[in-house]
């Protein structure tokens, strides 16, 4: 049974989220396998990594909060670990760890420059037939946008961020300690502006200082002809805004297509069946049967035996990228045998059956009728 992620983390369920990037932290640095070499750290670290990968995220903890493992079971967002641009990502582990085992006390500066927004995902149900033919649909999603207000600083407008005076606009702060066998500088985020590199003293109203707002907006996007489950579609930029003027991540939309009652689909194939009557196949005849293109003539020879199966070129479905070229349309021939029958129809049967009969040597309604539909 799947631990419980929260319990994973040491956190509360109500913890916000700089609460659980703070314990992610910690136990991150204890438990990576570079520095644990302990049975068992390897493991931890990873189930620790999912722990944040699930909660660090908005939407995905809202999902796990509501249906447990099963509700991010299929994995996180699109891209998994989105918040590794906000935490700084595996450099400031590393940067932690490894940083000033010198006496000059080198690291790398922090990445404090754009950040792209985070990718989203959105499912969208098809009718059978937009999947075939395609076509406009309308979504709505929301999504964070760049505060019109403050253009994304944060800042109240009229005023602007200073330079953090704690890190001095790096993000970072280092602290030497000097050991007998040479200096180790330590590495960590600014505690003072959480590693922005700037202090924003009157926030803007609009967005309380985050330089986003949540917004529910409506857009119309393209379905190609002939998408299937499964099929992914990319919305550029329509993603969440990216922080520090970063670019937005991009909208990515899974398309889930609903059941026909008349059609399946096989490739790029529709398959369907027709029933008529045991006088119909042994005549032939032309019916008209519904295709989705509308319905459509379809010749039934002579002499037709049950399940066979008659094309209709190109009435399938286009080939995804390149809808000039379509599939078929198989049609599956069911043969309907009446239990009764009139007295006239039986006397006209037995008369067809005796001369049936006469010629192959077996007489009889029943030999007739078993005879006539073999495969």
């Amino acid at each position: 049974m799947a631990r419980d992620y929260y319990e994973i983390l040491g956190v509360s369920r109500d913890a916000d989220k700089e609460e659980i990037k703070r314990a992610y932290r910690r136990l991150a640095r204890k438990y990576h396998p570079d520095v644990n070499k302990e049975a068992g750290a390897e493991e931890r670290f990873k189930e620790i990594n999912r722990a944040y990968e699930v909660l660090s995220e908005p939407e995905t903890r809202a999902r796990y909060d509501r249906f447990g493992e099963a509700g991010v079971a299929g994995g996180v967002g699109v891209g998994g670990f989105q918040d590794m641009g906000d935490m700084g990502g595996f450099a400031d582990l590393f940067e932690s760890f490894f940083s000033g085992f010198s006496g000059a006390g080198q690291t790398r500066s922090r990445r404090s420059g754009p950040v792209r927004g985070d990718d989203l995902r959105l499912d969208l149900k098809l009718d059978f037939r937009e999947a075939v033919f395609g076509g406009e649909k309308e979504i709505r999603i929301s999504h964070l946008e760049t505060c019109e207000v403050c253009s994304g600083s944060g800042a109240k407008p009229g005023t602007r961020p200073r330079t953090c005076s704690t890190c001095s606009g790096s993000g970072q702060v280092r602290r030497v300690t000097r050991t007998p066998f040479g200096s180790f500088t330590q590495v960590s985020t600014c505690p003072t502006c959480n590693g922005t590199g700037q202090m924003i003293e009157e926030k803007c109203d609009a967005c309380e200082g985050n330089g986003v707002r949540q917004v529910t907006k409506k857009l119309k996007i393209t379905i190609p002809a002939g998408v299937d489950n499964g099929t992914r579609l990319r919305i550029s930029g329509e993603g969440d805004a990216g922080q520090r003027s970063g670019p937005p991540g991009d909208l990515y939309v899974y398309l889930f297509v609903n059941e026909d009652a008349e059609f399946q689909r096989e490739g790029i194939n529709i398959l369907s069946e027709i029933k008529i009557s045991y006088l119909q196949a042994i005549l032939g005849c032309r019916i008209q049967v519904n295709t989705v293109d509308g319905p459509q003539e379809l010749v039934v020879p002579a002499g037709t035996q049950p399940n066979t199966v008659i094309t209709l070129e190109n009435h399938g479905v286009p080939r995804l990228g390149n809808p000039v070229s379509r599939g078929d349309h198989l049609i599956t021939i069911l043969i309907d045998i009446p239990t009764k029958i009139t007295t006239e129809e039986r006397e006209l049967l037995e008369k067809l059956a005796k001369i049936k009969g006469d010629r192959t040597g077996k007489g009889g309604l029943e030999g007739f009728l078993g005879n006539l539909f073999q495969r």
